[in-house]
This record gives C-alpha cells, sequence and structure tokens, in this order.
C-alpha cells in the first residue's frame, strides 16, 4: 500500500490550499481515510477523516474551513484548506484503515497506513 500526499506549500494568512493524496495497493473504495498534521515539537493530531460511505469528521480547529472529499474512482482523498491560519502549519499526513470505528477515528492509532507527509506553512 502506498499514500502519497502533495499540494503543500507556503500561502499567506487568509489562503487556500488543496492537498491530495493518491493511493495505491488497495482497494481504495474499501478504506476510510484521514488526515493528520504535525508541527514542530508537537504530537500529530488529527485533522479531517472520510468514511468509505463519504461522510466526513473534522476537528475542531478546523471545522468550517477545511474540507475533505473523496474520488473513488481516481483513488484519491482531498483536503481544501480555505481561510488557513499561521497555526495551520504543520506537515500534513493521510492515513488509511479498512474500517474505523467512530471511537477511535480522531486517534493516529487506529490507522493502519500512512503516507510520507506534505509540508504547508501559512506566514506572510
Amino acid at each position: 500500500v502506498q499514500l502519497q500526499a502533495s499540494g503543500g506549500g507556503l500561502v499567506q494568512p487568509g489562503g487556500s490550499l488543496r492537498l491530495s493524496c493518491a493511493a495505491s495497493g488497495l482497494t481504495f473504495r474499501s478504506y476510510d481515510m484521514g488526515w493528520f498534521r504535525q508541527a514542530p515539537g508537537k504530537e500529530r493530531e488529527f485533522v479531517a477523516a472520510i468514511r468509505k460511505s463519504g461522510h466526513t469528521y473534522y476537528s475542531d480547529s478546523v471545522e468550517g474551513r477545511f474540507t475533505c472529499s473523496r474520488d473513488n474512482a481516481k483513488n484519491t482523498v482531498y483536503l481544501q484548506m480555505n481561510s488557513l491560519e499561521p497555526e495551520d502549519t504543520a506537515v500534513y499526513y493521510c492515513a488509511a484503515d479498512r474500517g474505523l470505528i467512530l471511537s477511535t477515528l480522531r486517534h493516529a492509532r487506529a490507522y493502519d497506513y500512512w503516507g510520507q507527509g506534505t509540508q504547508v506553512t501559512v506566514s506572510s
């Protein structure tokens, strides 16, 4: 299984970015997908998840600003990030698991597969 995250970069506060995560080596439509981020000196934290059904979940810090979606035909999950803030600066990781349960989908240890991460820097 390979997860390839891309789309990170440098953006000014208030700007937008769209991250992509292309999956291979798995039956993508059968997997729940998640996005996490890790800032320097901090633990990896949950950002968003999208179930096989398409149902989405978000952390309180990004709710209303970020949108997670998936395209099963392209084996890709997306994270549209709007109204970016300096506090959003981090390495963003995508992750996959065959069957998340509601009580654990916000926990990194629940996911079986991880991508390599893409850097997002929000700065003026």
